[in-house]
């Protein structure tokens, strides 16, 4: 291919990419010597035009209209053809260039360092999207510039040295270019090129071409015709995901390979200090130019002079020195380096206008506090010691380094200067907690995290279940953390806007000293303020905003500095759970499990910030971000300490279809329901076909199930009474349905009812959050049907009614849908919470344990394992063809029919064989391989997406049986007596069972709840025995668990719980001599019985109902020192019928 003559060596390899990005190159190094505004101008042109084209081939283009620069650069950054370091580069350019077109800004060093800038990303353009990966074009080929600069003359001539060492021809160089080009085209197509390059040269060529461009038709011609170009890119990339994907993976590797040199990497680092908010300029504000520190002015100034060297940087804050750096070229280990800045902090001089901030400081006598080492790389996990800006506070020797996401702010190093750790953990330990309000556990909870953050931990994770207060525990944590100045600010992050409303609600009214609410004694910023105030010290926001403001920022200038929060609170840590859910609103930004994840840690590694995570159900990742938990208290703690109520039984409602399956018989006519084009065909099968229960509302809509188990559910919820009821369904479409089918069959059974009573609630209702609002605190509607939008967070106590018409696979999210029911409501007589279950869920899940990993569906594409087989170090391109094998054996069941004739005619062999032989091979026989069965990948990538076509079933179908589980096959009565049984087993095993039975005056708080926690390990709970007892007996009576164990091991009859209390506080009452005030207490300590099933000293002393008012010690004087007697007289008495 021809190259023009007068185009630039630096940038004539794109020509046959696009000649039009040659030509904006040659133009910008053209006006370099006499105008680098103009320069900068073309630079960004030319940056914008490389960027549609990546963006087009990598099928990341839509229009101009939706996709300005930014957003194109940050979308290539997402999709991971962009590092975090070249992204910067594109922002730069993108940056300079509208500053030169605004403010008519450029100067000849910005200009030289852009045109090197653009070179590079010419060439990382080229290793994505030409021939070669390694394709190296030799050094920048310096331009002619201006004579009056001297530092210029001196950066130009050491490029031309650069070359000249080289020893590259540039000639030569245009001619590989040229050969390049000429072997991707056949002769027609290279004279079809040839010829419109020349026609495009030509119309360029002059200024009058460029004054005839200006012509608006002419300008539309030339927009349509580019647009044009980029939609055929834009297709073929969607047509061939396969190698789409392979250059994504190239892209990925050429961005980690963008070379630059001493310069660029301190203008690199310049940029980055000044989008923190320093003034910085290495060339002109250095030492040696005069540059020194000044009031009022929070300067970086380049090349300071110290006793044991020149510093590359010294941070000013005004006049006092808070930070040395010490700057390494792109490519040098920086971890290391810290020790060069501690060098250079301990021989810094208080001389020349300078202050010191304290100090000297540990055994090196540093002078300054804050010492950073940076190459300018950003940081990578994997290339740990090479990369990041690494940062170590020198007031301690125990202090280590640590790498930083971005640099500190000057406000930050100011604060963090001012910061005393050791006198705010001094405070924390001597602070009281009884202005909290709180429980004891979640007090404990607090002192947990407090000790681990006084340990130097990084993160800590709480547990807690469900309904225990998280978000109460969380506010006394924040507020004394902020109290005792441990913390400069907190970022409390939801992952949703419905929680961070709600959070922010509870920090409003959540009054704490002094009566004085949060938000009274501390500023704080909410859902819809942006960026906090100076004096701000908690900030309520999403995941999602903080994804935009870290990683989607337009200007690096708008990302958040990394000392914004020093303390991140994490509502929900466990968030990821995505395999077999809608996402949630956050979520949808995101592509798959893993890319939610890698941006929500990314997220939260961009601050320098102790993290604490709050969950109900940790998972297996929330223990790799947090650490196991500092502080668990779990459901089952709740409920036998009376913090939550239990549940009875699941009531299982069985249907024909749902025991049978629904069933097609081969040759059959089946209606098929199409979303994509709403319409229903009618298919003839050649098979037969059978759906099992848990695809049900999946593959096939059959309303008569629904419609079945809709009319059970009336028998069982009154949709006008005081308990509400949630209901999960499927999906949206699902959900409409069962609202429809349970307003039909309410109003069969009941007669009209409110049309507010049955609601749908899930995403794409007309203002849900409004919805859920209303759901929590008006009476209706008493019945709502969701996906996954009341699935977390939202507390609304009246529930007590959960209806599973869904089958999830996940654990976490399971007991996420079972805490929507755990809360105490005694205001309607809620005691129990009932669970209906139309899909065998509870079975389902029963045996797993909270803990149990997420394995989420693999995402990972067949397409971006055939990639990898290609690249990187032979251990990695080993186990992804281990992955690979593994995921074609997964696959290979479910390829049937005419996916399962194309697959043998594309492989010549079924799946299994593909996968043996594969398994035999190396990662480079397997490219060969896959490279000549290209149509292989996409088929084994095809998805069917949303609009999936269901079946639709109009199969009859009837309840069969409405039945309580406890477990397949198993009656009431079998229950009560493997409950006997357990009791005979182990009533020598378990000493709690020995004073239960023989001796309940000895019974104590700490036994019942040790001999709880056993029953319970084993499935005998309060709320399912009562159960067992109701159905066997025919006769309901709340007899709490010590009666039904004295029932089952001593025959005791059963008696309501309050009647023994009552009866008993009776006859010690009835003893002579009380005093009036001995009399009230008692009649206190009846009613504290009534809850607490055991009251003793421990009881007393951490009750609010006696602590207040002196505890046991108190108490103990008011009845002469007989308080014990009596407590034990008290539990005797109510169990004194005991044969």
């Amino acid at each position: 291919m021809p190259v023009p003559p007068t185009s630039s060596p630096n940038f004539a390899f794109l020509a046959h990419h696009d000649p039009l990005l040659a030509i904006l190159g040659t133009q910008a190094e053209r006006y370099f010597a006499d105008d680098p505004n103009t320069c900068l101008l073309k630079l960004r042109q030319f940056g914008e035009r490389l960027a549609k084209h990546a963006a087009a081939r990598l099928g990341l283009y839509t229009s101009p209209l939706e996709d300005n620069q930014a957003v194109l650069i940050n979308r290539l950054h997402d999709r991971g053809a962009l590092d975090v370091r070249t992204k910067q580069i594109f922002h730069d350019l993108r940056l300079t260039g509208n500053k030169a077109a605004h403010d008519a800004h450029g100067t000849h060093h910005e200009a030289l360092h852009q045109l090197k800038m653009a070179r590079e990303l010419g060439i990382w353009f080229q290793r994505s999207f030409g021939n070669h990966r390694k394709f190296d074009p030799g050094p920048f080929v310096p331009p002619p510039g201006p004579k009056d600069d001297e530092e210029l003359a001196k950066e130009l001539a050491a490029l031309r040295a650069e070359l000249a060492k080289s020893k590259v021809d540039v000639e030569a160089m245009r001619a590989a270019a040229e050969e390049e080009a000429k072997k991707r085209l056949t002769a027609e197509q290279l004279a079809q090129k040839e010829a419109d390059e020349r026609a495009l040269w030509e119309a360029l060529a002059t200024e009058e071409a460029e004054r005839r461009a200006k012509d608006i038709e002419a300008v539309a011609k030339q927009k349509a015709a580019i647009e044009a170009e980029l939609a055929v890119l834009q297709a073929k990339a969607a047509a061939a995901p396969a190698e789409t994907q392979q250059f994504v993976a190239r892209a990925a590797e050429a961005s980690r390979d963008v070379y630059l040199d001493e310069a660029a990497t301190r203008r690199l680092i310049d940029e980055q200090l000044r989008a923190a908010g320093w003034e910085v300029d290495s060339e002109r504000l250095s030492y040696k130019r005069g540059a020194r520190p000044e009031k009022g002015k929070n300067r970086a100034i380049a090349e300071w002079p110290t006793k044991n060297g020149r510093a590359d940087y010294v941070l000013f804050v005004g006049t006092v020195a808070l930070g040395v750096v010490e700057a390494k070229r792109f490519h040098k280990d920086v971890a290391g380096k810290l020790d060069q800045s501690a060098r250079y902090s301990a021989g810094l001089l208080a001389k020349d206008g300078v202050e010191l901030a304290g100090g000297p400081w540990g055994k090196v006598k540093h002078r300054v506090p804050f010492l950073f080492a940076t190459n300018g790389r950003p940081y990578l996990e994997q290339l740990r010691e090479k990369s990041g800006i690494w940062f170590r506070d020198a007031r301690r020797d125990e202090n280590a380094g640590k790498p930083l996401q971005g640099w500190y702010s000057p406000e930050g190093l100011e604060a963090l200067m001012k910061q005393d750790i050791d006198a705010a953990h001094d405070k924390l330990r001597s602070e009281p907690t009884g202005y909290l309000g709180l429980r004891e556990y979640q007090i404990r909870a607090i002192q947990a995290v407090e000790a681990a953050i006084e340990t130097g931990k990084p993160s800590c994770l709480v547990a807690m279940a469900t309904g225990t207060g998280k978000t109460r525990t969380a506010i006394g944590l924040v507020y004394r953390l902020l109290k005792a100045k441990r913390f400069r600010r907190v970022l409390f992050l939801v992952d949703r806007s419905a929680l961070g409303e709600q959070a922010g609600n509870a920090f409003k009214e959540t009054r704490l000293e002094n009566l004085q609410t949060f938000a009274q004694i501390f500023d704080m910023k909410e859902l819809g303020d942006i960026k906090p105030e100076g004096d701000t010290k908690l900030h309520i926001a999403t995941v999602q905003s903080l994804v935009k403001r870290v990683l989607n920022a337009a200007d690096p200038a708008d990302v958040p500095p990394v000392d914004q929060y020093d303390c991140l609170v994490v509502d929900e840590c466990h968030r990821g759970y995505t395999l077999d859910r809608e996402l949630s609103e956050t979520e949808l930004g995101f592509r798959d499990f893993d890319d939610y994840i890698s941006k929500y840690r990314r997220v939260l590694d961009h601050f320098d910030a102790v993290k604490i995570g709050l969950t109900a159900t940790p998972a297996l990742h929330t223990t790799q971000i947090f650490g196991a938990p500092a502080f668990r208290y779990s459901y089952r703690d709740a409920v036998i300490d009376g913090m939550l109520i239990d549940h009875e039984p699941p009531i299982r409602i069985v249907t024909e279809l749902a025991q049978k399956g629904i069933q097609w018989a081969k040759g059959e006519d089946v209606k098929v329901y199409d979303p994509g084009k709403a319409q229903i065909d009618l298919i003839h099968l050649e098979d037969e076909v059978t759906i099992e229960i848990d695809g049900f509302n999946r593959a096939v809509i059959t309303e008569n199930f629904n419609r079945a188990v809709c009319e059970a559910l009336a028998n069982h919820i009154d949709p006008m009474g005081d308990a509400k009821t949630l209901i999960f369904a499927v999906n949206d479409d699902h959900a409409q349905l069962v609202e429809r089918l349970l307003r039909e069959v309410f109003t069969a059974k009941y007669g009209a009812i409110d049309n507010d009573a049955v609601k749908k609630i899930t995403g794409s209702s007309d203002k849900p959050l409004q919805r859920i609002r209303e759901f929590k605190n008006e009476r209706l509607p008493n019945v709502a049907i969701t996906v996954d939008l009341l699935t977390t967070g939202i507390d609304v106590p009246r529930i007590a009614n959960l209806v599973f018409l869904r089958r999830v696979k996940s654990r976490i999210l399971y007991e996420q849908m079972l805490g929507r029911a755990t809360r105490l409501c005694p205001e309607i007589g809620k005691t129990v919470f009932r669970i209906f279950d139309a899909v065998e869920l509870y079975d389902a899940l029963e045996q797993y344990t909270d803990m149990k990993p997420v394995a989420p569906s693999p995402t990972i594409t067949f397409a971006q394992l055939v990639a990898e087989l290609g690249h990187g170090d032979p251990e990695a391109r080993k186990l992804a063809l281990d992955q690979l094998v593994a995921k074609l054996r997964r696959k290979a069941p479910s390829l049937k029919g005419d996916d399962l004739v194309r697959f043998e005619g594309i492989a010549s062999m079924p799946p299994p064989s593909l996968a043996a032989m594969l398994r035999r091979q190396s990662p480079e026989e397997a490219v060969a391989w896959f490279g000549q069965h290209e149509y292989l990948v996409p088929l084994l990538d095809g998805r069917f997406g949303e609009s999936r076509p269901l079946l639709v079933s109009d199969h009859v179908d009837r309840v069969v049986a409405v039945e309580v589980g406890y477990g397949k096959g198993t009656r009431p009565e079998d229950y009560l007596d493997s409950f006997s049984a357990f009791l005979r087993e182990n009533m020598n095993k378990i000493p709690a069972l020995v004073v239960v039975t023989q001796r309940p005056r000895d019974l104590t708080r700490a036994a019942l709840r040790e001999l709880l926690l056993a029953l319970d390990a084993k499935g005998y709970t309060e709320a399912a025995l009562q159960t067992a007892w109701r159905q066997a007996s025919n006769a309901d009576f709340a007899a709490s668990i010590i009666g039904y164990i004295r029932k089952a091991a001593l025959g005791d009859p059963l008696v309501p719980y309050e009647e023994r209390v009552a009866r008993a506080t009776a006859k010690i009452l009835a003893r002579p001599g009380w005093t009036s005030i001995q009399r009230q207490w008692l009649q206190r300590i009846g009613k504290q019985l009534e809850r607490e099933r055991v009251v003793d000293r421990a009881t007393i002393d951490e009750s609010e109902a006696f602590k207040s008012n002196g505890g046991f010690k108190h108490l103990d004087k008011v009845f002469s020192g007989k308080l014990d007697e009596i407590l034990g007289d008290l539990r005797e008495e109510v169990w004194k019928d005991a044969g």
